[in-house]
């Protein structure tokens, strides 16, 4: 395996995904099923945009297609992987996440959320106070989370 030095970051996007009521949405992975919960995340494939990867994850992880997009978060967020995972996910191609992230309306309604609809990557899902992020995230992740958090509060007020 490469040492973690010369591991690249795995680009990628996430979506900030909230309902009328500014709760977030949050899923349990399947792959990590103890009470750790994140919001829709996944890679960017060659040759495409930051906006449409948000789209399609969301759809593929959460069925959800009807969204507003309010804000794209200027910057980048990045985490690395702890060494316990390190060689273990994307089949030990990088060492973290250098990852876009966009906050959505959601515009639909909740039983339009089919976790079922691709290959599912969570069991089950929520709405969830904002201020709450930091808690139920995978602690490798908390930072991204904290940084987050004043971005999605300035974009609902």
């Amino acid at each position: 395996m490469k040492s973690k030095k010369l591991l690249p970051l795995r680009i990628g996007v996430g979506a900030v995904v909230l309902n009328k009521n500014n709760k977030v949405f949050v899923g349990k992975r399947k792959d990590n099923p103890v009470d750790k919960w994140q919001m829709p995340q996944g890679g960017v494939n060659e040759g495409e945009e930051l906006i449409d990867a948000m789209k399609r994850e969301l759809e593929e992880e959460t069925g959800i297609k009807k969204i507003k997009i309010l804000k794209e978060i200027d910057g980048w967020s990045v985490y690395e992987l702890p060494s316990y995972l390190l060689g273990k996910i994307w089949r030990g191609k990088y060492r973290g996440q250098k990852q876009k992230w966009f906050i959505v309306r959601f515009l639909g309604s909740d039983k339009e959320i089919d976790l079922e609809k691709y290959k599912p990557e969570f069991i089950e899902w929520r709405w969830l106070e904002i201020d709450k992020l930091p808690g139920v995230i995978v602690e490798f992740k908390r930072k991204v989370y904290e940084e987050l958090l004043p971005k999605i509060r300035s974009s609902i007020n």
